[in-house]
This record gives C-alpha cells, sequence and structure tokens, in this order.
C-alpha cells in the first residue's frame, strides 16, 4: 500500500460549502475521496489527449433500425476495427430503435476516430463516447 500524503487547500468558503454539497449528494463520506477521484479524473482525461496512450471506453449508440442498411453498416465499421472492439451488446428498444454499447480499446486516436464514425453513421440518433482508463496509472 503506498503512503498517504496530507497538504492543505485554501479555497473561498462558498466553492467549498458548494463542492461539499454535491460530494454530499453524490454520496461520498468525505472530501478526501472526492478530492481522489477528481484527480484520477484528470488523469484519465491526459491520457485521453496524449493520443498514443492505450485507453479504453464505452460507446453508447441508438438508432433507427428501419433505415436501410444501418445494422449491416455499423456491424462493418466494427469489424473494419476489430483489434478495438472488446465486445458489443445489442438492445431492442422498440419496434423501431435499437442501442447498441461497444466496449473499445486501443490507443486514444483509434478509439475517438471509431467512436466517431459509429455516431456520426446515418441512423444513428445519438452516441456519446465514455472514456475511461486501464487503470495501471491510477492508485
Amino acid at each position: 500500500m503506498s503512503s498517504l500524503i496530507r497538504f492543505g487547500v485554501s479555497v473561498e468558503e462558498k466553492l467549498v460549502e458548494e463542492f461539499d454539497r454535491v460530494i454530499r449528494d453524490k454520496g461520498y463520506t468525505n472530501r478526501s475521496e472526492a478530492r481522489r477521484d477528481l484527480m484520477r479524473k484528470e488523469l484519465i482525461a491526459e491520457e485521453w489527449r496524449s493520443g498514443n496512450k492505450e485507453v479504453v471506453g464505452t460507446l453508447t449508440i441508438v438508432y433507427d433500425h428501419g433505415l436501410r442498411e444501418v445494422d449491416r453498416r455499423l456491424t462493418q465499421m466494427q469489424h473494419d476495427y476489430h483489434d478495438s472492439v472488446i465486445s458489443s451488446l445489442h438492445v431492442h428498444l422498440d419496434e423501431s430503435h435499437c442501442l447498441e454499447v461497444v466496449v473499445l480499446r486501443g490507443r486514444a486516436t483509434q478509439v475517438k476516430k471509431l467512436a466517431d464514425k459509429l455516431t456520426s453513421a446515418r441512423g444513428v440518433k445519438h452516441g456519446q463516447l465514455v472514456m475511461t482508463s486501464r487503470g495501471e496509472r491510477l492508485v
């Protein structure tokens, strides 16, 4: 286990009050836990900004399966990037719409490129990439 370091932060009272409200609503038991998560979030964002780090993420898309060839095109794109696609989950939302969750892994630039292609494909109504880390650098 790594050793803990204590450090002080000078912050305006109003900002601390707002922060305390937010972390209480999220279920944190103390400020330290919340600050650690904020620090990890920034480290993950840096991995993605660098472009060449190995990252993971999930892409969630909602599309109209009634549009001609949309299923085939989305599947083909995933096959074109088979090294980046770990898994996918397909859900039938109603008679017209499907939701697909695609788990992606690879260099940040490659993962973003595939996510952008899938999200911008004809028939896709919404798409969102949730970026995270493989966890090696996180404590």
